[in-house]
């Protein structure tokens, strides 16, 4: 199994950045996908989550209304895309799966919200 995210940098708050993490090693149309994030000194929080066809979404209440998770199943491929964003949303991102109760992490993408 292997996760790769990517798509983080440096934004403005307001700002937009769009997530990605391709995923690999399983069948990713039958698994539902996370998404969560660990700042510096916090502990690593759940973000949003998608299942596995990709009709059922969950967001924590810290970000909804501002970021949406996608998947295209065909790409393989699961999506965060994150708006209006703030100095308190800057953090490793992580993908995240659950296979046969095994976790599976992606090495993460980091997002940095300053002016």
């Amino acid at each position: 199994v292997q996760l790769v995210e990517s798509g983080g940098g440096l934004v403005q708050p307001g700002g937009s950045l769009r997530l990605s993490c391709a995923a690999s090693g399983f069948t990713f149309s039958s698994h539902s996908m996370r998404w969560y994030r660990q700042a510096p000194g916090k502990e690593r929080e759940f973000v949003a989550s998608i299942s596995s066809g990709g009709s059922g979404t969950n967001y924590a209440d810290s970000v909804k209304g501002r970021f949406t998770i996608s998947r295209d199943n065909a790409k393989n491929t699961v999506y965060l895309q994150t708006n209006s964003l703030k100095p308190e949303d800057a953090a490793v991102y992580y993908c995240h799966v659950l296979i046969d109760i095994i976790d599976y992490w992606g090495q993460g993408t980091q997002v940095t919200v300053s002016s």
